[in-house]
């Protein structure tokens, strides 16, 4: 399955949009847990989606560089 550079941009800006909606769940519930432990957990979780939309946001700039730069390459080598 071959996935173009533009494709590749789209799906990376949705997977990062995906991932800090539940990073920004996961700090705004930490108000509500009262429990030291669950709220260290939730710390985590939400630092871990953090994490995950970091490397789309990450994957998104090198699919967006390699296609810019197949833009500017002559075609024929």
């Amino acid at each position: 399955m071959n996935i173009s550079a533009k494709l590749a941009v789209i799906m990376a800006g949705m997977f990062t949009v995906f991932c800090l909606g539940f990073a920004v769940t996961g700090f705004i519930s930490l108000r509500e847990i009262t429990d030291a432990q669950q709220a260290s957990d939730a710390l985590g979780f939400a630092w871990f989606w953090t994490f995950l939309a970091f490397v789309g946001v990450l994957f998104g700039v090198l699919s967006w560089w390699i296609m810019r730069d197949a833009k500017k390459e002559p075609e024929g080598g």
